[in-house]
């Protein structure tokens, strides 16, 4: 942290490979590729407000919602974020095709081909639309005992999950959700950077005796950044078969 600025240090080996002495009897010698990548802090605020007498005449604890809520509010845009920067990669799948288990391995294999670690599990991240959950959850290799250990047809729908390798995340806000042209990620954690100051996050509540209201507020100065290109990408999907009518 520098300021309002979050510097994420970005170190690998740019492709390189051993070498022998040379003909000085002294072994070369290389710099490491490290790339600085900075994500500018903004501050950002949510503030509810009611008068007492709006919270007087609720069905429940009003100051406990305008509470929920602010925080709610701010965990929205974290979310937003970081999809706005995972928005900026350039990978993609190819044209716009429903979920199914080999839109999945594409995804994958692109990765792998672009030298992401995609066997580290807990790093590797899937965000997808409802639509993408819902032509999965159709396949027999997700669904099917006799692949997944955790059966997504008993208990409740789950938010977050682990399979083939990737922890999904089912999403409503991303991108073109609901239609022909849907955009979903997958992506190693590494390749994402987000910051927050928080030594300067605030949550606060009060009473203006004044007016005669009362506020409930939540402050945080943060930002996002892609970090590695390489390491995200996008999935074109068609959700548009799944829309009310």
């Amino acid at each position: 942290m520098k300021g309002n600025e979050a510097i994420f240090l970005v170190a690998d080996t740019n492709g390189a490979t051993p070498v022998t002495r040379g003909i000085d009897g002294l072994i070369p010698a290389r710099a490491d590729n490290l790339t600085q990548n900075t994500a500018t802090l903004v501050e950002w605020h949510d503030l509810p407000r009611r008068t007492r007498f709006s919270v007087f005449a609720s069905q429940s604890d009003g100051r406990r919602i305008m509470q929920d809520g602010t925080i709610k509010v701010m965990n929205r845009k974290i979310d937003q974020d970081i999809l706005s920067g995972l928005s900026s990669a350039t990978l993609t799948t190819g044209t716009a095709q429903t979920g199914s288990v080999a839109l999945v391995a594409k995804s994958l294999t692109i990765l792998g081909n672009n030298e992401v670690d995609i066997e580290e599990e807990d790093n590797m991240f899937g965000v997808i639309t409802p639509a993408f959950r819902a032509y999965l959850m159709q396949t027999k290799e997700f669904a099917s005992g006799e692949y997944v250990d955790v059966k997504p047809f008993s208990g409740p729908v789950r938010k977050m999950w682990r399979w083939s390798g990737v922890n999904w995340i089912t999403h409503p806000n991303l991108s073109g959700v609901g239609t022909a042209s849907e955009t979903c990620y997958l992506f190693h954690r590494n390749s994402m950077g987000h910051a927050v100051n928080m030594d300067g996050m605030n949550q606060a509540a009060g009473y203006d005796e004044e007016q005669d209201y009362m506020w409930a507020r939540t402050s945080m100065f943060m930002g996002a950044k892609l970090l590695q290109n390489n390491g995200v990408v996008k999935m074109v999907h068609d959700g548009s078969a799944y829309v009310s009518s």
